[in-house]
């Protein structure tokens, strides 16, 4: 039995990491991709592999990712030894970008998207406790926001508005839901 793919998207702030993560500890059977990115480990939040733009290059090169893009001036690629998990009967989700569902969706047709959002607001203020950005930057940022995926996807909209505990258990419902 193939397991099943999901691209986690959503914008900034949105707690696409953070939903991610307690899904994982909820669910210690489900496989989350490790990605693959051109900026310093040490630059913090999520779980990641920082590389440079040449060891990028060259894994990519390689075969090593089963899908990459570029978002926001940075390079991210998915492992396609992570992917191929997937038929082993595992499910398998990464933290994907809108912009490259396209070519998510030609290499994985079976893809399936969970798209994260939350209110404008909150948005702000939780980017505004990350700290990179002030808030001009912030407000550009989400005025460019688009939540939009190619059409023909399956899409399961959560709303992480709220505490996390409610936010974890929409994301493991869209993951995870029961039938009726």
């Amino acid at each position: 039995m193939t397991g099943r793919l999901y691209a986690v998207v959503g914008p900034s702030g949105a707690g696409k990491d953070t939903l991610i993560a307690a899904a994982r500890a909820a669910r210690p059977d489900l496989i989350v991709a490790r990605r693959v990115i051109t900026r310093p480990s040490s630059a913090g939040g999520e779980d990641f592999d920082g590389v440079s733009e040449a060891e990028f290059r060259a894994r990519k090169a390689r075969g090593d990712f089963a899908l990459d893009w570029k978002a926001h001036g940075l390079c991210y690629g998915i492992p396609a030894a992570t992917l191929s998990l997937r038929d082993e009967g595992y499910d398998v989700l990464f933290n994907g970008s809108r912009a490259a569902l396209d070519r998510a969706l030609t290499a994985c047709p079976d893809l399936q998207v969970i798209r994260v959002t939350a209110p404008s607001a909150v948005l702000m203020e939780r980017l505004l406790a990350r700290g990179r950005e002030n808030r001009d930057e912030i407000a550009a940022r989400l005025s460019r926001a688009s939540y939009d995926v190619p059409a023909g996807l399956p899409v399961m909209d959560v709303i992480n508005d709220g505490a996390l505990e409610q936010g974890v258990a929409r994301f493991l419902a869209a993951l995870y839901p029961v039938s009726a």
